[in-house]
């Protein structure tokens, strides 16, 4: 998944300056964009559009889908299926290619590296003669403290 900065873009964009299509900022954007830097955990989009709303920010629920999805697209924030299938988005500290652990109880997510996974996914994707090859790597388990509070009975 490709990764960048937080910033927002305005104005038209050319394909000799940048391969990424720059957004209008809308108060809308600049909300939803507000928001992710303040979770820090993945947020389904009705989460985040609850949490606004709870804010009193009057954005759409398919406004939210749209401007996730272009930040997204953008590498602006990661976006992930959480394990009921559910895309779940938020804004990563790491600005490159990485993976997730992500806690089946309460969300928690851990950024990590994983060269031996970028080596193997390579070398496989080689071996099968498939090129321009992208992977996204995420896994599901609890964490610390969930698995401290399972063993004492308390989840």
């Amino acid at each position: 998944m490709p990764h960048g900065t937080n910033s927002a873009t305005t104005g038209p964009t050319t394909p000799a300056t940048s391969g990424v299509k720059e957004q209008r900022v809308t108060k809308q954007r600049l909300a939803v964009s507000a928001a992710l830097d303040e979770l820090d955990d993945f947020v389904s989009t009705q989460e985040l559009y609850r949490l606004l709303q709870n804010k009193g920010i009057s954005v759409s629920l398919a406004t939210a889908y749209r401007i996730l999805q272009s930040l997204a697209d953008d590498g602006l924030i990661d976006v992930l299926r959480n394990g009921e299938g559910e895309a779940v988005y938020r804004r990563c500290a790491v600005t490159g290619h990485h993976h997730h652990l992500l806690c089946r109880n309460c969300g928690k997510a851990v950024e990590v590296e994983a060269p031996a996974v970028e080596t193997w996914a390579a070398r496989t994707a080689s071996e099968h003669g498939f090129t321009e090859v992208a992977h996204t790597v995420e896994i599901f388990g609890l964490c610390a403290e969930c698995t401290a509070k399972k063993a004492a009975g308390k989840l």
